[in-house]
């Protein structure tokens, strides 16, 4: 397939419908989007011929890449409405910085399939414990600096191998800390700046031999993905933090649960289907 075909205007446009669904949900959940856009975008490249041989690996460096933007964006919408709690992304950020690049040095190096299920069954068991309902026993305890650094370090970790389950897992933790649903939505979003930032340079650079053969890659990053993505992603974030704030939190839970069940089916069956 030439270079030529993959940049046709139809992909561009999938590219930017995509983008503005991602940003749209970043908003919305403050997820970064990428539990949306990681099966999708396998899709996507799996059509285009894009990335084979490594196709997991292409999608979740171009995932990371894009949530820089659509964190960023997610993040002052919600800041502007006061729901981040900053001390507790200051207090993550080293460990996150240091997990999320680790595990994408090692993830370039692990066999596809097993990453892709990784994604699945943690999609799968996102969905199952808001279905159940299942929350840890509230803390009052205050969170200490070592622990925010070693919650982050897990976190980074964890969002390397499935680029949306960092900012899930933050939304446990900080409702297991007695902070409010919609803090915990603005401040994940939040810690997926760092996050995205670790994930992707650990990409690029872990994949910057591997692609040297795939046309407009930076390492595991497709350009032309991350650009149209992003820019749509930014105009449609907004419209997603707006609707966060008018939402009952309980009605989001359920949505966000449906959407992750479907996401962990899609990619089972896609490594089924390989």
């Amino acid at each position: 397939m030439t270079a030529v075909h993959m940049l046709s205007i139809e992909w561009l446009l999938l590219y930017a419908a995509l983008g503005a669904l991602v940003g749209f949900m970043s908003g919305l959940f403050g997820v970064g989007g990428s539990g949306i856009l990681v099966p999708l975008l396998a899709s996507l490249f799996a059509y285009q011929g894009i990335g084979t041989g490594q196709p997991v690996h292409l999608v979740l460096g171009t995932a990371l890449t894009c949530m820089i933007v659509t964190s960023a964006v997610s993040t002052r919408a919600h800041n502007a409405r006061g729901s981040v709690e900053w001390k507790v992304v200051g207090g993550m950020t080293l460990g996150i910085l240091v997990g999320a690049y680790a595990a994408s040095q090692v993830a370039a190096k692990v066999n596809v399939a097993y990453i892709a299920l990784f994604f699945a069954f943690f999609m799968g068991l996102v969905a199952m414990q808001i279905f159940i309902g299942w929350q840890p026993k509230p803390s009052n305890k205050p969170m200490r600096h070592h622990t925010l650094i070693s919650v982050g370090m897990s976190i980074g970790a964890i969002s390397a191998l499935a680029a949306v389950g960092g900012s899930l897992l933050t939304i446990l933790y900080l409702s297991y800390k007695n902070i409010e649903f919609k803090k915990a939505i603005g401040t994940s979003a939040a810690i997926g700046f760092p996050i995205a930032i670790a994930g992707a340079a650990g990409y690029m650079i872990g994949g910057w031999s591997a692609t040297s053969d795939i046309p407009y890659t930076v390492g595991y990053l497709y350009a032309p993905a991350f650009i149209t993505i992003s820019i749509t992603s930014i105009i449609a974030a907004p419209v997603g933090v707006r609707l966060s704030h008018n939402l009952p939190a309980g009605y989001m839970k359920k949505i966000f649960a449906v959407t992750s069940l479907l996401l962990s089916i899609k990619m089972c069956l896609s490594v089924a289907w390989d």
